[in-house]
């Protein structure tokens, strides 16, 4: 049985130093031997991503990062990879060994807390290898026992962790993989600090129970054989959620289809690619909008990318123009982003646009050759990936829009098929 797209998922990174323990955290918080765990330092090279279920919370993607302070031009690699994870979570776990050395030195750890807490992103303290607060009670003993002679207490996870909350404003928790109550008690600060990170509907606030919603589904040829993309997939089961009439049907037998309906659907959704089409089909009191669109605003700011749409009617000769895509399908004859959209967008301004697509994560940290970025519906991307690269573009002062309402844009029905979502 197919479970939640990650896409979907409450994204949380594990980050620390090489051997904080932060492969063994992730093995007990999931119960699974997910992570490759080894006490040599610098075991976890590229990020791994577990999926699970972590109630009260539900479906989570967990990640396991490389050393922060990772060194050699490899290391310096898988930090840069760990980099890139901060795009993507919506929680952070920043992990201290309590066997660290002497005297705590927490630069890496603040320089990196400084990125997450620029990104928004929500951050507990884990203050792991607590197993050894067994030896805290000996340490202190000796202490009474040595007098004047005593140990430094800071040395010992509970002076550990009053050192932690001294610099770092988070909440935290001391962790042992041997202590099950410990790796509950994590998992209960990670329900307290949860972040919104999806929104709860696609496109159930736009009709009541029992209304028809019709689905206007042509078959894109990037379209896995016998199967419907996952943005058609998703708002379908959204629709049948909220006890929507779910009607689907492609372009060519719309017309047929609305000439034996006794009540008219609630809510048209399309594909982007015929909007033409349908909409010289459908009467203008019936809403519509696209799955495209509908996924923008799910996923991203759609405000941000109506803005951005109005942008293509200023492009000049020699823009450039940069296509993002979330996923790294093969693109086949006829492929939106890599004929459609450049094609339309030069026919429409009259200009010599120069059009560059990235996909995947693939994409640029120096936006600012870029006139205008047009992104995909990110249906493979979660609310905060896409969260984070309009962000970047914000501030980089370089406009963004989708697919959907570009095209609705060039089409000139962007209000008709948007009004109804802002």
């Amino acid at each position: 049985m197919q479970g939640t797209p990650n896409a979907n998922r409450l994204h949380i990174a594990i980050f620390g130093r090489r051997n904080a323990g932060k492969s063994s955290l992730i093995n007990a918080i999931t119960g699974q031997e997910i992570a490759l765990v080894s006490e040599f330092a610098g075991t976890t090279a590229d990020p791994v991503y577990k999926a699970m279920e972590l109630l009260p919370i539900g479906p989570v993607v967990i990640i396991d990062t490389a050393g922060i302070d990772d060194i050699g031009n490899l290391g310096e690699l898988r930090v840069a990879k760990t980099k890139e994870v901060i795009g993507k979570a919506d929680m952070a776990l920043l992990v201290f060994p309590a066997d660290g050395p002497e005297p705590s030195d927490f630069s890496s750890e603040l320089e990196w807390y400084s990125l997450l807490a620029k990104a928004n992103i929500p951050v507990i303290g884990v203050l792991n290898k607590c197993d050894l607060e067994i030896q805290d009670e000996k340490v202190k003993s000796d202490s009474i026992n040595e007098g004047s002679r005593g140990k430094d207490e800071t040395k010992t996870p509970a002076g550990k962790l009053d050192e932690l909350k001294n610099a770092f404003p988070v909440p935290f928790v001391k962790t042992s993989i041997y202590d099950l109550a410990s790796i509950t008690e994590l998992k209960n600060a990670l329900v307290n600090q949860v972040p919104f990170y999806e929104k709860d509907t696609i496109v159930s606030d736009l009709f009541s129970p029992g209304d028809i919603v019709l689905l206007v589904a042509p078959q894109d040829i990037q379209a896995p054989k016998g199967r419907l993309i996952l943005p058609q997939v998703q708002i379908m089961r959204d629709v049948l959620d909220h006890k929507g009439l779910l009607m689907t049907v492609t372009t060519d037998c719309l017309e047929a289809l609305l000439s034996k309906l006794n009540t008219p659907p609630a809510l048209v959704i399309t594909d982007s690619q015929v909007f033409d089409q349908v909409n010289a089909i459908l009467p203008e009191d019936i809403p519509l909008t696209s799955f495209s669109i509908l996924m923008a605003r799910c996923k991203g700011d759609l405000g941000v990318f109506t803005d951005g749409a109005a942008v293509i009617g200023a492009l000049k000769d020699g823009d450039k123009v940069l296509i993002a895509e979330a996923c790294t399908h093969h693109a086949l004859q006829g492929d939106i982003g890599r004929e459609k959209l450049p094609s339309w967008l030069r026919d429409f301004t009259g200009k010599n646009l120069e059009v560059t697509v990235k996909t995947g994560i693939d994409f640029a940290e120096d936006l600012t050759p870029y006139s205008l970025i047009i992104h995909c519906g990110a249906c493979m991307f979660n609310r905060k990936q896409m969260m984070s690269r309009i962000l970047l573009s914000k501030n980089q002062k370089v406009p963004m829009t989708n697919y959907g309402t570009a095209i609705a844009y060039m089409k000139g029905i962007l209000p008709k098929v948007t009004d109804l979502l802002l």
